[in-house]
């Protein structure tokens, strides 16, 4: 299986776009275009989130969906640790950072992905698969040794197209996750991980309502509409 990777709604706040009407732009169908790609592009130009995120700073639009669930259970304080699964291309890091203040609290930030990720100023960025067996240890060192108050996980396996199929890989992927999550957590920690709707997180689910005294089941509203991903958030972990 490939390496995973990272990764709409009105209001107002920083969780979400400026209200308003947008004029919808078309996109011309180029010569030797696909189909789909012009839907892509049509998506993206259309998209309150994509000009918001590029308007704030943010590398992507999935900022807003952890800064949505911040709002919802108030993952990042000041001086937290925290640990990004699946980060690139930055856009959870940057706002993990916003939140923590690494530089003037002590707290930590960490960021993994298979993929390039540019540095961000305040989080240790590492380039690496996460599925690779040496990769949760990297991730502890970089902790500097100690635990963490929130591992987040957006990460996912490239999509094939059958539902089933993609829903099992990315239960798999989540799962690693949380393992890892048990290893650093610290008592009352956080964890959120994004699974595709389908059902087989069975097992996932009943770990994680043995160790957390919350556990939720949330779709941001910048999460498309259209997509079948949703978050589960973990609160309070008990150690």
């Amino acid at each position: 299986m490939p390496p995973p990777s990272s990764g709409s709604g009105t209001g107002t706040g920083k969780g979400n776009p400026p209200r308003g009407l947008q004029k919808k732009k078309r996109v011309r169908t180029a010569r030797g275009r696909k189909n789909s790609s012009t839907r892509w592009l049509q998506r993206q130009l259309n998209d309150p989130y994509v000009a918001e995120a590029q308007r704030q700073g943010y590398r992507s639009r999935a900022a807003f969906k952890i800064i949505q669930l911040d709002e919802m259970f108030g993952l990042f304080k000041k001086g937290r640790r925290i640990v990004d699964l699946g980060a690139a291309p930055g856009g959870w890091t940057q706002v993990a950072i916003e939140k923590v203040k690494p530089r003037e609290t002590g707290g930590i930030v960490v960021a993994i992905d298979y993929l390039e990720m540019e540095g961000i100023e305040g989080a240790t960025v590492l380039q690496k698969d996460f599925t690779e067996d040496d990769a949760p240890d990297m991730l502890k060192q970089a902790l500097g040794g100690g635990g963490a108050d929130v591992v987040l996980s957006d990460m996912a396996p490239p999509t094939t197209g059958h539902r089933a199929t993609d829903h099992l890989r990315i239960t798999a992927l989540a799962e690693m996750a949380y393992e890892f999550a048990r290893e650093v957590l610290e008592p009352g920690g956080f964890f959120v991980t994004k699974l595709f709707q389908g059902g087989a997180e069975k097992t996932l689910l009943d770990a994680l309502k043995r160790d957390f005294e919350k556990v939720k089941h949330v779709k941001p509203n910048a999460s498309r509409k259209d997509s079948s991903e949703m978050y589960i958030v973990g609160q309070g972990f008990r150690g």
